[in-house]
This record gives C-alpha cells, structure tokens and sequence, in this order.
C-alpha cells in the first residue's frame, strides 16, 4: 500500500509541471545496509598522491618536450655573460678537482708514513750492551718522520674537505645551471655526450662524498671507492672538455650580448 502524501515518479506536482524521471533517482535509491561505499580511487576522483604525481609531470614536461619560445624571458638571462658562466666555472672546477685529489694522496701518504715507521724499527739490531748499533735503516726513519711532519703542517686534511666541499656544492649547482640556461635560450635540451658525461660526474661528486662517514670511520674500502670514483670523474671531466669548447663556441657566435 501506497503511503499517504507519496508521489509516483513522474506524476505531475502541479498543473503543467512534470517532474523529470531522473531528477531523484540518485536520492530514491538507498545504498544498502552492510555494503561498503566505495574509495574515492575507487570512483575514479583523484587522490592526494595522483596530484603529487600530475604536478611532478607538469614541472619535468618543459625539459622533455620542444617547446618553441621559451627564451622569451629576461635576455640578461640568455645572453652571452650569463651563458658563459657555466663553462668558465666548469673549467676552473676541472683543475680544482686535480688539485682536491693531489691535497687527498698527500692526507693518505701522511696516514701511511707510520706503519712504515713501524716496519722499519722492527728491523733494527738489537742494542750490545745498552748501546745502539748504527744502522742504514736509521736515516730511513729519520727522512720518513720528517716527511710526516711537513705533511702534517701543510694541513692537507683539512684543506681536501674544503675543496671537496666546494666541488659539491659549487659543481652540482653549475652543473644544473648549464642545461637551464640552455633551455632558456633555445627551448629545448641537446641530449648527447656532453649531456650524459656531465650527469655522470654529478653522480659521482654524490657517490664519494656520501662515503666520507665510513671514511672517517677508518673503512678502507670506501676510501678505495672514493678514491676510484673521483679518478673517474676526472677522466670524464677531461674527456668532457672537447664537447665542452664546441659549445662555448657555439655560443661565443651565435648568442648576443649581455
């Protein structure tokens, strides 16, 4: 039986006027008891993580995709000055680095000196009689303990942590500043082994400084690994200079002044 006041779906409220039959579907149709509403995922409206993601897209998208007119922006900053930056800083960051991994063998040779030190005593004559027998292996130690000493007062140490700091910092930071500037003048980016090789030595910059904890901690092998990446990295640093010149002349023609 049909209840007092109720109204059939689509019958007329008032002369001339007809409800639409969908108009209260949705609110006549009751979820049933015991069945769980769905997850927001789960009817397709987007989630906090989907907009993470749409807004990390939106902010990679102009690096990845030729966009015509994107150095229509300050000319200070596509012009020749600022883009000559990049190259100038690399270049002085190559032979800081050379520099940073001689200050790096002289700590490690002032390390070393000792355990000769040692070895050598252990092959000293035994004294005759309370007295010391001459010996060549004397001077050894003699030279060795001074050359130790002068090691020490050059303060390598602390002057390879320095200048691996700077090459972090100031290398990551011009690193990614070439490849902005280069989108900025041109809109797009030139993928190719100047690209590549310069992505590889910021890789390598994170890869040995994240080994100095275990270093400090006396860990030979991250100091084996250290030392072996920044080898590396020098030689792609070298082997990245041709490419390097090519650009800067590039740029040397063909972007105005400022």
């Amino acid at each position: 039986m049909m209840r007092s006041g109720a109204r059939l779906v689509g019958t007329p409220q008032r002369a001339g006027t007809v409800r639409p039959f969908t108009s209260c579907a949705p609110r006549c149709i009751r979820q049933p008891r015991g069945v769980a509403r769905p997850r927001a995922s789960e009817r397709g409206a987007p989630t906090q993580l989907d907009a993470q993601l749409a807004g990390l897209a939106g902010l990679l998208t102009p690096l990845l995709v030729d966009v015509d007119g994107a150095a229509a922006g300050n000319p200070l900053l596509t012009g020749k000055t600022v883009s000559l930056v990049h190259p100038a800083i690399m270049i002085f960051l190559f032979f800081a680095t050379g520099y940073t991994g001689w200050l790096g063998l002289q700590w490690r040779r002032a390390r070393e000196i000792p355990a000769e030190v040692k070895a050598l005593k252990a092959q000293l004559p035994k004294p005759v009689e309370g007295q010391e027998v001459s010996s060549p292996l004397t001077g050894q130690i003699s030279a060795l303990e001074q050359e130790r000493k002068d090691l020490l007062k050059a303060n390598p140490r602390e002057k390879h942590n320095n200048w691996g700091s700077l090459l972090l910092g100031l290398g990551v930071a011009i690193a990614v500043e070439g490849p902005v500037n280069t989108y900025l003048r041109t809109g797009k980016l030139f993928p190719g082994p100047h690209l590549y090789a310069g992505a590889a030595i910021v890789v390598l910059w994170a890869l040995a400084a994240s080994l100095v904890p275990y270093m400090q901690k006396g860990n030979d092998t991250a100091r084996s690994i250290h030392i072996a990446a920044n080898t590396v990295n020098l030689g792609l640093f070298a082997w990245q200079l041709p490419t390097g010149f090519e650009i800067v002349q590039k740029v040397w023609d063909g972007v105005p002044w400022p």
